[in-house]
């Protein structure tokens, strides 16, 4: 497994992940290409045996404190096996190295996978949006996470590469 910035050049197979992961309410390729080409926006794809297998974007302009989890999605046949976490942690030692102390998310009150992932690193719910998710009537979750705790709980080792 591999991580790397994601470009312009990878948006065919992130939207290939993206229509499989969100069928009803998946981004378009433009909303994806501009996302990517975005100054605020940081992208990451990760890639084995040189396919790109999975995808996650967070948001932050430059000089803020707050920062919000945009995306994580990964192949089907890929998940439950920590890349998804990786992605995660990933993107919060980014936005932490960028100057964010607080990370914000919303994740579908259906997927209770995700947000036991995101339990898992510390993130509190805060609110929901009654049906947010259209055309499914979902509701979102808004999830919280004070980055400066997680790294001081032992989440993230900064420096040993398990998040950063």
């Amino acid at each position: 497994m591999s991580m790397r910035r994601a470009t312009i050049d990878d948006v065919d197979a992130i939207m290939a992940i993206e229509r499989a992961s969100f069928p009803t309410d998946a981004w378009s390729p433009a909303v994806m290409a501009g996302e990517l080409d975005s100054p605020h926006s940081l992208y990451v794809v990760v890639e084995e045996a040189g396919r790109i297998i999975g995808y996650g974007g967070l948001r932050h302009v430059k000089g803020g404190v707050d920062a919000d989890i945009q995306t994580i999605a990964l192949d089907v046949a890929f998940r439950g096996k920590g890349r998804g976490r990786a992605l995660l942690t990933t993107l919060l030692g980014e936005a932490l190295s960028a100057g964010a102390k607080t990370m914000f998310l919303e994740v579908r009150d259906d997927n209770l996978a995700a947000q036991a992932l995101y339990r898992s690193e510390g993130f509190v719910e805060t609110g929901r949006r009654p049906r947010y998710y259209q055309p499914d009537d979902v509701d979102a979750v808004i999830m919280q996470l004070d980055l400066t705790s997680w790294v001081t709980n032992g989440s993230c080792a900064i420096g040993s590469g398990s998040c950063c």
